[in-house]
């Protein structure tokens, strides 16, 4: 079965795709951000803090087929897409995922991301 879209490998790509759109939905993060005619292409990142390799291997593999089903119908065209995960992304039913990836590649494709993250530490340490 072909895939109607690249994968992003290289670090890179994932920082370009992090100077992006960002739209924030309870099971993950989806950063968008145009690739200047390279065609979709698409990553995920799950970090150690969601769980061991057995939970964040399942929720990859939860995520390329949420990619698969929804990007060719509701994807940009020449936009990177990165998911991120997180925490409660594993439990959720999958169906909801998918309603939370069409509303935020909807949210992308109107220019309607959240706001930028603060910059800098993210605690000040107290006295």
């Amino acid at each position: 079965m072909t895939v109607p879209y690249a994968i992003l490998t290289r670090r890179s790509d994932f920082l370009a795709a992090n100077r992006g759109l960002r739209v924030a939905r309870p099971g993950f993060v989806l950063l968008a951000n145009a690739n200047g005619g390279q065609g979709q292409r698409v990553g995920i990142t799950v970090t150690k803090k969601i769980g061991n390799a057995v939970v964040r291997n399942r929720m990859k593999r939860r995520f390329r087929a949420l990619l698969r089903d929804v990007l060719p119908g509701h994807g940009l065209a020449d936009t990177d897409h990165v998911l991120i995960g997180r925490e409660n992304g594993v439990e959720r039913d999958f169906g909801l995922l998918r309603e939370e990836l069409v509303a935020a590649l909807g949210h992308a494709r109107a220019g309607k991301g959240d706001p930028a993250r603060r910059k800098g530490p993210s605690r000040r340490k107290r006295k």
